[in-house]
């Protein structure tokens, strides 16, 4: 964790400007501070952008963001506080000439290498996925990385099954999902440029996000006809073919960073691991998960993650479509019956489409309401 700045590690030029009058902080805010070493006014430009004088904090704060060049190699060229390392890493992020340079430096706290993660753009996810000794020692970066929408598919690959192999488990809400997915498939090694699956899935986030900006108000892919039969609709065609051209690991990324639009396709995909992975995502809303849960053509794995999510549960017609749902695992429908108004459930008790064995619960708990 990034501690506060000790003025004992500057020198004592350094020490002197971090207490001298505003007027001076400013000269030194906007890069004008003769016998400070680089590094150092870096330091000062972070502990500065911080300070209680707006045009000193404003100052600081625009040059940090385009230091000259000479200040900016001369201060990656020598070892730099943590803070520094901290304020140039996500400031020159895309700047893969000196962010590899601060990587490297030891003294990079892992909180600025996490900041990262989320932040970076392909290369800088690419050459921080590279460091696979700093992944296994700090599984946040693989999460963030691979929540990461610009981090390569084969990346994203990579450092599932290293983890794997490692016996690293990984906080992401479909890990369990991610890591059955690459087990019979080709883990590709790294390279320069990407690869026509890192392209697929590029393009289907671009063309997901295209769609979600044009998407219906609903948020559903499909349309029920008269006879209870769905079909996609039409508009999703081009993002559903691309979908089914996806291997499964790239099916179940989709699911955890995609559109919920990406999300309602892949819940109904004919393999359960795609399908639940989709069911874990977190994009999904209460009001996608009452969709779900009343769906006839998702399976039970699926509609047994939405049941044992409480966030979902909690709203009522969720409860009412999983009873109603005949693919709802029983144990999760019985549940659900309790939390159910009288009045619905002797409607679903005559219902056809509820479960036997369900139907039995609702009559059973109806009866030991009379007595």
């Amino acid at each position: 964790m990034l501690g506060p700045l000790d003025p004992a590690s500057l020198s004592t030029p350094a020490q002197k400007m971090l207490t001298a009058p505003p007027k001076m902080q400013e000269m030194a805010a906007r890069g004008i501070a003769p016998g400070i070493r680089p590094g150092e006014l870096v330091v000062l430009l972070v502990a500065f952008s911080k300070s209680e004088v707006e045009t000193v904090k404003a100052s600081a704060e625009k040059t940090l963001g385009a230091l000259p060049e000479p200040v900016l190699t001369g201060a990656i060229g020598a070892p730099l506080h943590p803070l520094a390392i901290d304020a140039l890493a996500l400031r020159y992020h895309e700047r893969i000439d000196v962010l590899e340079r601060l990587l490297a430096m030891p003294s990079i706290d892992i909180d600025t290498v996490l900041s990262l993660a989320r932040v970076a753009n392909e290369k800088a996810a690419e050459l921080l996925a590279t460091n696979e000794e700093r992944l296994l020692q700090n599984p946040k970066i693989i999460e963030y990385l691979y929540l990461n929408k610009n981090t390569r598919m084969s990346t994203a690959d990579r450092m599932v099954e290293l983890a794997v192999r490692n016996n690293v488990e990984v906080a992401i809400p479909a890990w369990k999902e991610a890591a059955a997915a690459i087990a019979n498939e080709l883990i590709l090694e790294a390279s320069d440029e990407p690869s026509p699956d890192d392209l697929l899935f590029k393009e289907t986030l671009e063309l997901g996000a295209a769609l979600r900006a044009d998407g219906d108000e609903d948020g559903d892919t499909h349309e029920e006809l008269d006879d209870g039969q769905e079909v996609l609709k039409e508009k999703y065609l081009p993002i559903m073919q691309r979908i089914a051209a996806m291997t499964n690991s790239q099916k179940v990324r989709t699911a955890m960073v995609g559109t919920r639009e990406e999300i309602m396709l892949l819940v109904r995909d004919a393999n359960r691991v795609v399908a639940m992975a989709a069911a874990k995502s977190p994009a999904l809303s209460e009001a996608d998960a009452e969709k779900i849960a009343s769906n006839r053509s998702v399976g039970a794995d699926v509609l047994g993650i939405i049941g044992h999510n409480p966030e979902f549960t909690k709203r009522y017609t969720v409860k009412k479509s999983l009873v109603e749902n005949p693919k709802t695992p029983v144990s999760i429908a019985s549940q659900m019956i309790k939390h159910l108004r009288e009045s619905d459930l002797r409607l679903l008790e005559k219902n056809k489409n509820v479960s036997g064995p369900v139907r039995d619960g609702i009559r059973h708990h109806l009866s030991r309401r009379k007595n």
